[in-house]
């Protein structure tokens, strides 16, 4: 799996971006790929997710580690699929978009090409949960980190939840029912975390 990759922008066209790392070309599919410019002087950092299908393994590009999260967490929405996330972020008002998330506007969502109402509503469903507002300021951040608590063994399992692919809310939600047992190692809250999710 890719991180990301730093090299030259050596072709910017419609819907995609070519960038030279060590003399191999990367074509990287993009949300909008005129935020690069064609440069053989000046090297670029990109953010990449690689796709694996039956058919096809592709490439997609994004700015900073913040759009890729977004991109991500929106692939895990039931009715979404790369093609139409790219278009979602092809908005640069990637915090109207959060906002609309964590406020719950789905006619805002509506408006992004190929979203109708009841996808709009389930983006909604799967992601206000792990959009937090920050007091502090207008930015919106994603809390794409498990509940924290002071036990580090406790901490731990809740993450392997999160990768297992349970929902923010359900971790939470577990998080407070664990403390109560009396497991100690990571090993013993995951069990008890699987053997609750199961009940």
């Amino acid at each position: 799996m890719y991180e990301y990759l730093t090299g030259l922008v050596t072709v910017v066209q419609p819907n995609y971006i070519v960038v030279d790392v060590n003399g191999v070309g990367y074509r990287l599919l993009c949300a909008n790929p005129y935020r690069y410019h064609v440069d053989q002087t000046k090297r670029v950092r990109v953010y990449v997710y690689q796709a694996v299908r039956d058919d096809d393994i592709s490439l997609y590009g994004f700015a900073d580690s913040d759009e890729k999260e977004l991109f991500i967490q929106l692939l895990g929405v039931s009715g979404i699929g790369p093609k139409s996330a790219l278009a979602i972020l092809a908005n640069p008002d990637h915090q109207g978009l959060i906002d609309a998330i964590a406020d719950d506007d789905v006619s805002y969502l509506t408006k992004f090409p190929g979203i109708g109402k009841k996808t709009a509503g389930q983006i909604v469903l799967d992601l206000r949960d792990s959009i937090q507002k920050k007091p502090t300021g207008p930015l919106l951040s994603l809390n794409s980190q498990p509940t924290k608590t002071d036990n580090p063994a406790l901490d731990d399992a809740l993450a392997a939840l999160k990768a297992l692919g349970y929902k923010e809310r359900e971790v939470k939600k577990l998080a407070k029912q664990l403390m109560k047992t009396d497991a100690k190692t990571t090993d013993d809250y995951l069990r008890a975390g699987l053997k609750l999710i199961s009940q």
